[in-house]
């Protein structure tokens, strides 16, 4: 089980933690599942945020 993987079940538990039932629980899960989906990608080297930063490197 890799960073990627981790992050996004972790999202979705603190997700359901949070909030637990209706249409705006659905929506903070899926947030939340992001976010964690994202921090995983991050830490396994498979996103890249340089391009977000603004800053032109070459």
């Amino acid at each position: 089980m890799n960073h990627t993987h981790i992050g996004l079940l972790t999202g979705l538990v603190l997700g359901l933690a949070a909030a637990f039932g209706g249409f705006w629980a659905f929506l903070l899960v899926l947030v939340l599942g992001g976010l964690g989906l994202l921090v995983g990608r991050f830490l396994d080297g498979k996103l890249d945020v340089s391009a977000l930063s603004g800053r032109d490197r070459g």
